[in-house]
C-alpha cells in the first residue's frame, strides 16, 4: 500500500514538473505541446472539409450592416467577429461561429465571451483569461509570417485584422464560396496603424455605437497589411477552385470581386 502511495506521489509529481517545463518555453514551442492545444488540435480536426459544396457568409462589423437586412441569414453558415454578440438580440439569432485573436479585444470581451454557447475559435493567448470549455478552441496565431494557412491546426498569420482568420477557418472547413459583408475597410478613426487608443465617446467605425465604446482600449487597423492577407486568401481560394466574393454595401476594398447581397438570395 505504502509503496503504491509513493508511485502516485511520484506520478504527481512527474506531471507537475512537466507542466511547470511546458508553461516555461518558447509560446511557439508551448502551442505545439500545451494540452489544452493538443485537445483543440484534435477538436478542430473534425471541421476539416466538412462543409464542402457550402457556402457560408464572413460578417464584419462595419456601420454598413445597418443597411443590409441581416435576418436572411437565419439559415446560412454564418463567421462572426469579435463583438459581434451586441447584434444577436436584434437578429433574434446567433452566428454560426465566433472568431477572436485580439488581446485588447479578448481581454475586455472575456465575460461576455464565457456566456456564449456557439463555437468560438481564440488565439492561443487568450488562454490567460479563457480557460478550455467545450465550444472554445485555441488558434496558434501569431503577427508574422506572411501566409495563408490551409491547415489551421499549425499556425496562423493574423494579417492585421481578425477577418483573415475567418478565411483560414472557412477554407479549412471546406466552404466553397466565401462572401463577405460588414468589410467596410474604412474607419473615420485615423492615426498609426496598430496603435493603441481609448475610445473617447460612442464608436462611429462599427456597427453598435457600444462595439468600442467610451473607455474600451483597441488598436488603429493596418488596413495595408490587411490587404497583404486578403489578395493572399484570394490566390489560395481560386487555385483550388473556390472563390471568395464581396457582399459589403458601398464597401472600399477592392481585392475580391463584389457582388449585389440582395443577389444571393
Amino acid at each position: 500500500m505504502e509503496k503504491n502511495r509513493t508511485l502516485i506521489s511520484d506520478g504527481i509529481l512527474m506531471l507537475k514538473n512537466s507542466w511547470d517545463f511546458i508553461n516555461r518555453l518558447p509560446e511557439s514551442i508551448e502551442a505545439s505541446l500545451h494540452p489544452w492545444r493538443w485537445d483543440s488540435i484534435k477538436r478542430i480536426r473534425s471541421y476539416h472539409n466538412k462543409y464542402i459544396g457550402k457556402r457560408c457568409f464572413i460578417i464584419g462589423n462595419g456601420p454598413s450592416l445597418r443597411n443590409m437586412d441581416l435576418k436572411k441569414l437565419e439559415n446560412e453558415f454564418t463567421f462572426g467577429m469579435n463583438r459581434i454578440f451586441l447584434m444577436f438580440p436584434e437578429l433574434g439569432f446567433k452566428t454560426s461561429f465566433l472568431v477572436s485573436v485580439n488581446d485588447l479585444v479578448i481581454e475586455q470581451s472575456k465575460d461576455d465571451f464565457k456566456k456564449l454557447d456557439i463555437p468560438a475559435f481564440i488565439s492561443w493567448r487568450a488562454r490567460r483569461w479563457l480557460q478550455p470549455r467545450e465550444n472554445l478552441y485555441y488558434l496558434y496565431t501569431t503577427y508574422t509570417g506572411r501566409k495563408f494557412a490551409k491547415d489551421v491546426t499549425k499556425r496562423l498569420w493574423e494579417g492585421a485584422t481578425v477577418t483573415y482568420s475567418c478565411l483560414q477557418l472557412a477554407f479549412y472547413m471546406g466552404f466553397t464560396q466565401v462572401i463577405l459583408i460588414g468589410v467596410d475597410h474604412s474607419f473615420s478613426t485615423k492615426g498609426k496603424p496598430n496603435t493603441t487608443i481609448v475610445s473617447k465617446g460612442d464608436d462611429p467605425n462599427h456597427f453598435h455605437p457600444g462595439y468600442f465604446g467610451k473607455g474600451f482600449r483597441w488598436q488603429l487597423p493596418d488596413l495595408d497589411t490587411s490587404e497583404i492577407g486578403y489578395q493572399l486568401a484570394r490566390e489560395t481560394f481560386q487555385k483550388d477552385g473556390r472563390e471568395v466574393v464581396d457582399a459589403t454595401v458601398h464597401g472600399k476594398l477592392t481585392i475580391f470581386p463584389k457582388v449585389s447581397f440582395e443577389s444571393l438570395f
